[in-house]
């Protein structure tokens, strides 16, 4: 055992540690949340691929604790070992294991690389042996690197054509700068595709369809991100929105295939911009959530992930809801962040914005709390004084 007491280490946009007392506070806050209005019942199977952290935590969160699922979580998460800390996602998934035995429910993780065939075979035996099939497919997975035996690709932000310059925060000193991102080459925009566009979230879905392991009317969901047309040039016209595309086009096969099999659908779920270890490290990105967690806290209409997923889930995830799409066939719950006012206020608020301003235009001090929280630290009721417990086991 290995009590101690932890600070955050925190180098720019990557933190070292994790709190796991604060980890488990903030499962908790998602359990209440998801349970708001929720029937507790519903639910048969569900495996979230990504769900040790933000909207893949969430989704399980309120599968579980919502709707009565059976969960599966993979992940790729560091344990405990000696005087360091387990990754936050570990003690997050060991938090809501702990919680589910509690209420009489059941989350199995799986931990390893969610891009390999070992991984997927590993996954889908458990499946087998625990019995029953998966009303839903959750694919969260926001991973740099995909490795495919002798083969790996990492993804890269940067635009396509030409070079990008714009305003961004330094998190090392805190300071307004401008960044000028080079444009990708060929290359770098098929390696992102590999990445992060279809290929994996088909994988997965075929290799369970496969198996006979999807129920009558299972719906698969991959998230992704839209944005502003303040961050297209860095994303959705840029690598990430190319590889976003391949998602689409991808999931509007996949849809075809489940309605042909099992009845089912396939469906991308277009989210809400929020503070995320992916988030903090794209240029442009924390400035502009900074902006708009200013304008959407002011008008009443911010949400954290578990908010999100639980609107998700209510509107047209939940047993009996047919989900409700735009013309491209995708779920929209960015919707309160693309409100067209809440956008007009955030670019003038760009445009104003410097080092010397950023404190009182921006909710820069929400952004670093919300990083922080994300591993555990600076979450409301938890004593960091006292020494913890870091050895926490998932079984």
């Amino acid at each position: 055992m290995s009590s101690q007491v932890i600070a955050a280490r925190i180098r720019g946009f990557i933190c070292l540690n994790a709190h796991p007392a604060g980890c488990a506070a903030n499962v908790d806050a998602e359990i209440s949340i998801a349970r708001q209005g929720a029937p507790g019942k519903g639910l048969g199977g569900a495996l979230v691929v990504g769900g040790s952290t933000g909207y893949g935590l969430s989704s399980l969160v309120s599968a579980v604790f919502g709707y009565g699922a059976r969960g599966t979580v993979v992940c790729l998460e560091r344990p405990p070992h000696g005087e360091k800390t387990a990754s936050a996602g570990w003690y997050n998934l060991a938090a809501a294991q702990q919680r589910a035995r509690g209420a009489g429910r059941e989350i199995a993780v799986v931990n390893g690389d969610a891009f390999s065939r070992e991984i997927k075979e590993q996954t889908i035996a458990g499946l087998q042996k625990a019995g029953g099939k998966l009303d839903q497919v959750i694919y969260s997975v926001a991973a740099p690197k995909r490795v495919d035996g002798d083969t790996s690709w990492s993804s890269v932000l940067k635009p396509i054509g030409v070079s990008f310059r714009s305003k961004s925060i330094n998190l090392g000193n805190d300071q307004v700068t401008e960044v000028e991102i080079a444009p990708a080459s060929d290359a770098e925009i098929e390696a992102t595709r590999r990445v992060m566009g279809g290929e994996d979230f088909a994988a997965w879905v075929r290799a369970l369809a496969e198996a006979d392991l999807l129920a009558p009317g299972c719906r698969a969901v991959a998230y992704s991100y839209v944005g502003p047309a303040l961050t297209f040039p860095i994303y959705r016209s840029g690598t990430i929105g190319k590889a976003k595309e391949d998602l689409e086009k991808t999931t509007r096969e996949l849809s075809a295939m489940l309605s042909a099999r099992v009845g089912g659908a396939a469906y991308v779920s277009v989210n809400k911009g929020l503070v995320t270890q992916a988030a903090a490290a794209i240029p442009v990105v924390p400035l502009y959530i900074s902006l708009l967690y200013k304008v959407m806290k002011a008008a009443g209409t911010h949400e954290g992930t578990a908010e999100q997923i639980a609107r998700l889930y209510r509107d047209h995830l939940a047993p009996g809801q047919t989900p409700r799409t735009d013309a491209e066939g995708r779920i929209r719950i960015d919707d309160l962040e693309l409100d067209p006012g809440v956008q007009a206020r955030v670019a003038a608020l760009w445009a104003e914005v410097n080092t010397e301003n950023l404190a009182t235009l921006s909710d820069y001090a929400g952004f670093r709390t919300g990083f922080r929280n994300l591993f555990g630290f600076e979450v409301p009721g938890v004593d960091y004084a006292a020494p913890v417990e870091t050895d926490v086991a998932i079984s």
